[in-house]
C-alpha cells in the first residue's frame, strides 16, 4: 500500500516563508548573470545530461553559466563553488559529491547573499540553503520494489497479489551513505519489502538488511560488483540468488557483472535500477536487468531554471510542493518533486522513446 505522503498539494509560498531569504538577501536579475551550476561527476551519463540541460536553460533566459563537475572529489567540488562566488555568481545550483561536505562554500554563499538551489541531492548540516529540486525519491524505492516483488512473481502487473509461494533469496544494495537521497530510496523500497521479508517469501541469505550494511560508497558498480562476489562466495555456494534490489543503473551493471561471473545467465536474476541510463536500458532489452526507474532530467532542469528564475528576480519559485519531508538537520528545505516513472521491457518504447528521450537508433 502506498503512503499518503505521496499526495503533496501544491503550496504557493510568501516571499518571507520558511526557508527563503528575505528580499534584502536575495539579488535582483539582470540580463547576463552569472549562475554557477556544479554537478558531482562525468562518469554517469545523467549528471552530464542534467548539467548541459540546466547550461541550455539558463543561456536561453540570457544569463552566463559557469558549470563544472567535481569527478565525485569533495576538495574539488569545494574549491569550485569557492571560485564561482570569487567570479561573481548571483546563484549558486549544486548537485553535491556529499551533501554535510560544503558548509563552509555555504556560508561563503550566504556572507555574498547568494542564493543556492539544491539540485537531486539534498545539501545537509547548512541553513545556507534556500530550495530544493528533485523527485519523489520515496516513490522511487516504493517502484522499485514493486518491480522486484513482479520480476519474482510475488505481484501481478496490476499490483495485485500473486499466488507465487516462494521462498526467494534476494540480496539488497542501497546508494551512498552520503546521499541523502540514499536513505529515501532504501526506506521507500523496505516499506514495500518487509512483510514479505516478515513472512519467509523473501530471504536475504547474507544477512545483511540494515542501510548502513547495504549502501554503496559514491555509488560506485565497482564496489557494487566486489560486495556482491563476495556474498555469492560465502552465502549462495549451494543456493541461487533470485533477485537484487539495486538503486541504481551504474550498480545494476556491476551486479550483472558479478552474477555473470559467478556463471548466471543467459536467464538471470531480477535486477532493479533507476535513472534509465543508455546501457542499462539496452541491457532491459537484452534481458539482463529486468527494470529501471526513468527520471526526467529534462524536466527537473527546466524546474530548477524556472525556480533559479524567479529567486534571481525576488520572487519564491511558484512550483514549491512539498514543505515537510526535506529536513537538513537544521531546518527543512522547501523542495518542488516530480514523479518518477517505473519502466521494463513492456513500456520502455512508450516512456523513453515516444517521449524523445532516446531514439530507436540508440538504443540499438
Amino acid at each position: 500500500m502506498r503512503s499518503s505522503r505521496f499526495v503533496v498539494p501544491v503550496v504557493v509560498l510568501l516571499v518571507t516563508a520558511c526557508g527563503a531569504r528575505s528580499a534584502g538577501q536575495q539579488v535582483k536579475a539582470d540580463e547576463g548573470e552569472l549562475v554557477g551550476v556544479t554537478m558531482p561527476t562525468t562518469t554517469s551519463q545523467r549528471w552530464l545530461s542534467d548539467g548541459e540541460n540546466i547550461k541550455k536553460d539558463m543561456e536561453s533566459r540570457g544569463h552566463r553559466v559557469d558549470l563544472q563537475y567535481a569527478q565525485n572529489d569533495i576538495p574539488t567540488q569545494v574549491r569550485q563553488i569557492k571560485d564561482q562566488i570569487a567570479k561573481g555568481a548571483k546563484l549558486l545550483i549544486i548537485a553535491s559529491v556529499d551533501g554535510s561536505a560544503l558548509t563552509e562554500p555555504l556560508q561563503m554563499a550566504a556572507d555574498a547573499r547568494i542564493p543556492v538551489i539544491a539540485y537531486d541531492r539534498l545539501l545537509r548540516g547548512s541553513a545556507n540553503v534556500d530550495y530544493y529540486a528533485t523527485f519523489e525519491n520515496f516513490r522511487v524505492g516504493v517502484y522499485q520494489a514493486e518491480s522486484l516483488l513482479t520480476g519474482l512473481g510475488l505481484r501481478n502487473a496490476d499490483g495485485s497479489p500473486s499466488a507465487a509461494p516462494g521462498p526467494f533469496n534476494v540480496e539488497l544494495f542501497a546508494g551512498s551513505a552520503d546521499d541523502n537521497n540514499s536513505v529515501f530510496f532504501f526506506n521507500g523500497a523496505m516499506s514495500v519489502l518487509k512483510p514479505y521479508l516478515e513472512d519467509g517469501k523473501l530471504k536475504v541469505l547474507s544477512g545483511q538488511t540494515q542501510f548502513e550494511a547495504v549502501t554503496t560508497l559514491r555509488w560506485d558498480g565497482e564496489t557494487a560488483r566486489k560486495r556482491l562476489e563476495e556474498i555469492i562466495g560465502t552465502s549462495y555456494r549451494t543456493k541461487k540468488i533470485n533477485g537484487v534490489l539495486s538503486p541504481y543503473d551504474g550498480i545494476s551493471l556491476g551486479i550483472l557483472t558479478a552474477l555473470k561471473n559467478a556463471g548466471y545467465g543467459p536467464q538471470f536474476p531480477v535486477v532493479t535500477g533507476q535513472d534509465a541510463e543508455l546501457p542499462s536500458v539496452k541491457s532491459i532489452i537484452a534481458d539482463e536487468q529486468y527494470s529501471t526507474i526513468y527520471k526526467d532530467t529534462r524536466e527537473l532542469a527546466t524546474a530548477t531554471a524556472q525556480m533559479a528564475e524567479a529567486v534571481l528576480k525576488e520572487r519564491t519559485p511558484p512550483q514549491i510542493n512539498n514543505l515537510n519531508d526535506y529536513n537538513n538537520g537544521v531546518k527543512v528545505v522547501p523542495a518542488f518533486l516530480l514523479n518518477p516513472v517505473s519502466v521494463d521491457k513492456s513500456n520502455y518504447h512508450k516512456v523513453l522513446v515516444e517521449s524523445g528521450y532516446y531514439t530507436d537508433d540508440q538504443l540499438r
